[in-house]
């Protein structure tokens, strides 16, 4: 006598239960670009360099091709606009002006990202590619 046989006897109109394997949700492929992988690449460029850098940590979420086409020219873009932003911040008039740039450009990749498109940046997009990174 198994432990189904005892448990028919006990409770007999019961349901079997399914084993957890088929509880769990099946991982989409790694081509597919779900809502989840346009979340992070929109909060990517919102949030750099911070959620670029927890992404990288990710094992699940840094080899996907959208989001990491994504993160990487979000952090890369972050340092060059830093490196700009102090650069050019002596400048007066442009001082003040960049920050606003900054902020319009950063929130219009972001909006791109999380419609699902792959942002093309100038210059930045074919030097994340040339090095690999995306």
């Amino acid at each position: 006598m198994n432990c189904y046989t005892i448990r028919l006897l006990i409770h007999p109109l019961s349901p079997r239960r399914k084993p957890m394997s088929e509880f769990q949700t099946p991982t989409p492929p790694a081509d597919e670009v779900t809502s989840d992988d346009r979340l992070w690449a929109m909060l990517s460029y919102l949030l750099t360099p911070l959620i670029p850098i927890i992404i990288l940590l990710m094992e699940a979420k840094k080899n996907r091709p959208f989001l990491k086409a994504h993160y990487m020219q979000a952090l890369v873009l972050g340092v060059v606009l830093a490196v700009l932003g102090t650069i050019l911040a002596f400048i007066p008039i442009v001082g003040c002006i960049l920050p606003v740039v900054w902020l319009v450009v950063v929130i219009l990749y972001a909006v791109k990202a999380y419609r699902g498109e792959y942002v093309t940046i100038p210059v930045i997009t074919n030097f994340v590619k040339n090095q690999g990174w995306a």
